[in-house]
């Protein structure tokens, strides 16, 4: 499979799983485990063929949305920029497709670290997208812009500086394009914005639709498909734990039951799939297993 784009529809819509490259992560178990028991860890990495005291280096896809409605080009999520040496290889995996930058009318963005917001801007700090609108709950903006308190995550002094001045530096330039939503809303046909808290105080999903063809998008509730099976895992970046929990519950369940199209942006390329009821937990079906 081609690891820089990948399309695929739903009904009417013509959509596009787009890489923006990798990033990796180092001790991967804390940062993405961070309350798990280490025995119960290791026992459900194994079931993974990973052996946690091996388990040096995660690598993970940074996989946005671009999504043609007929109507509107819409991008879920811009990327990392230059947050690492591969990563913001967005733009130019859109020109391969024929998508210049000046195509996009609307710009979603799930939440405001770095991995998401890094393209907003160019290098100049001018819009990379300046035809678009850009989507962006408002308890996300009012969060970040006000210097918070970010002690309850369980990253360096150093991580939780740059997530700061990462998100105001890059959300500030296109304050006057912003449109800052309150409330779980129809963005353009066929796209709405659902309430997905704790990962960030305001960290959206999106419940896309063409008929009857439906495609959910969990941004960074979840990060690893161990996730799924243990969802009161929390990952290092969680801001409220308890709440991503309630978070997952309610958005697998609705996966479940709506039998719908999946995307997670950690998750192997394209990170499309479905997700499963099993036991007490979930479990996570790529989409060339699932078919």
């Amino acid at each position: 499979m081609n690891k820089e784009t990948y399309q695929f529809k739903l009904e009417t819509f013509e959509c596009m799983a787009i890489n923006d490259g990798s990033f990796s992560y180092h001790q991967p178990g804390a940062t993405f485990f961070s309350n798990a028991p280490q025995e119960a860890l290791g026992q459900a990495l194994q079931k993974h063929n990973i052996q946690l005291e091996h388990w040096e280096e995660f690598v993970s896809d940074y996989i946005c949305l671009m999504i043609n409605t007929g109507k509107h080009m819409v991008l879920v999520d811009t990327g990392a920029g230059n947050l690492g040496p591969d990563t913001g290889k967005l733009i130019q995996n859109l020109s391969k497709e024929g998508i210049a930058p000046e195509d996009i009318d609307l710009v979603i963005i799930t939440h405001a670290h770095p991995d998401h917001i890094g393209g907003i801007v160019d290098a100049e700090s001018k819009p990379s997208f300046p035809n678009a609108r850009y989507v962006l709950s408002k308890q996300e903006w009012d969060f970040w812009i006000s210097n918070p308190d970010l002690s309850s995550l369980k990253v360096s002094d150093q991580i939780k500086t740059l997530l700061l001045t990462f998100a105001q530096k890059n959300l500030l330039p296109i304050q006057d394009k912003l449109d800052l939503i309150e409330d779980e809303t129809e963005i353009v046909p066929g796209i709405q914005i659902i309430a997905a808290p704790g990962h960030t105080p305001g960290h959206i999903a999106l419940a896309i639709s063409s008929a009857d063809e439906q495609l959910l998008v969990i941004g960074d509730i979840i990060f690893h498909p161990i996730h799924l099976e243990h969802f009161q895992w929390s990952a290092a970046f969680d801001f409220d734990p308890d709440q991503v929990m309630s978070t997952r519950r309610r958005l697998f369940n609705r996966a479940t039951t709506d039998k719908t199209l999946v995307h997670a942006f950690h998750f192997p390329f394209p990170g499309l799939g479905y997700i499963g009821q099993k036991g007490e937990g979930w479990q996570w079906q790529p989409i060339e297993s699932a078919r």
